[in-house]
């Protein structure tokens, strides 16, 4: 670590107890003006540092995102991951998909190397701001810094390539409980990657894959989050200021570290045996698209439907004008207002 992230993490450690630039400078071996230049950096980055002649602390509405602060609230599964913390990049979803090849080869050739430690076999990848961020369908991701999370990781499943839409519903479902257990909100969940608080997308999810086409199986994928935690300044750009939300409206002490490691604690627990695991009756239950008049989007046709269940494998069965049915496992619904 540097200067400036080990001055973070002395003041993320202290609390509200204030610790003077000359403790710190001290205990890193520099000097006070170098440690107030740390402290600038901090600042220009998010923290919110109250500073006296005790010294500094952080403030209550301190809210950068921190790899100490996320290994902190992972606890003991912080040791399933690899994490790396990035102010700005350009999408952390390739990002991974061009570590992939490199980083999962001692995995997948012998699990010893996940097993004493070294290399734990779930990478994954935060950043503050993401340049070229991406969504699905080959839509920009808007990404500003200060106010989301953008989050992906990187893992071998063992699925078939036709089970691969059970990551993206996971996802969702980890990203509910997530903001449940760090905030007020209640957030529901639009087929099949969008998380919605009261009526505004705050969340999407991109998963990307590598398939094994001798095999059937995937040779690694890549889910990537972002979470619009507080509203960016200036607000969200007028093409989807309509329809974007934040997850909540004031700012609180490390909100962005906590979500993102409940959010990876959440998404391992179901993720590493994903056929085990039981969340499919949790997606259905905070689906909100049952019931509802929608129209299907295919070849940039709007096709009138109602969503009337989800199957056992959480494809979205629609009933067509014509009485047809059919049941979806990728593709993209919008709510239909009823005339």
């Amino acid at each position: 670590m540097n200067a400036k992230q080990q001055t973070a993490e002395i003041l993320e450690n202290s609390g509200k107890e204030y610790v003077s630039g000359s403790v710190i400078a001290e205990r890193l071996g520099i000097t006070r003006a170098a440690v107030w230049k740390c402290i600038k950096q901090m600042e220009e980055e998010g923290y919110e540092i109250e500073s006296t002649k005790k010294g500094y602390r952080l403030g209550d509405k301190s809210d950068a995102l921190s790899r100490s602060l996320i290994l902190k609230y992972l606890g003991e599964d912080a040791s399933y991951y690899n994490i790396e913390v990035f102010d700005v990049i350009d999408s952390t979803n390739t990002y991974l998909k061009r570590k992939a090849p490199e980083y999962l080869s001692g995995i997948t050739e012998g699990r010893a190397l996940q097993q004493d430690g070294k290399k734990p076999e779930w990478y994954a990848v935060i950043a503050d701001r993401q340049d070229l961020g991406r969504g699905r369908m080959g839509r920009s991701f808007v990404s500003p810094a200060g106010s989301g999370i953008y989050l992906s990781v990187l893992f071998k499943p063992q699925l078939s390539a036709q089970q691969a839409v059970s990551m993206t519903t996971a996802a969702a479902v980890a990203a509910c409980r997530a903001i449940e257990e760090c905030t007020d909100s209640k957030p529901q969940i639009k087929w099949v990657n969008d998380i919605f608080i009261d009526g505004k997308k705050t969340c999407g999810i991109l998963t990307e894959a590598s398939v094994d086409l001798e095999g059937g199986g995937l040779d690694w994928a890549v889910i990537g989050i972002g979470f619009n935690v507080y509203m960016p300044e200036g607000g969200f750009p007028e093409e989807i200021k309509d329809i974007a939300g934040s997850i909540v409206k004031e700012r609180s002490r490390d909100l962005r570290s906590r979500i993102a490691a409940l959010f990876l604690k959440e998404l391992h627990a179901i993720c590493r045996d994903l056929k085990a695991s039981d969340f499919a009756k949790e997606y259905k239950n905070r689906c909100f698209l049952i019931g509802k008049n929608i129209n299907v989007i295919k070849d940039g046709e709007m096709i009138p439907a109602v969503a009337y269940d989800l199957d056992d494998e959480l494809h979205l069965l629609v009933r067509y004008e014509n009485g047809r049915t059919e049941a979806l496992n990728s593709g993209e619904v919008s709510v239909r207002e009823k005339k």
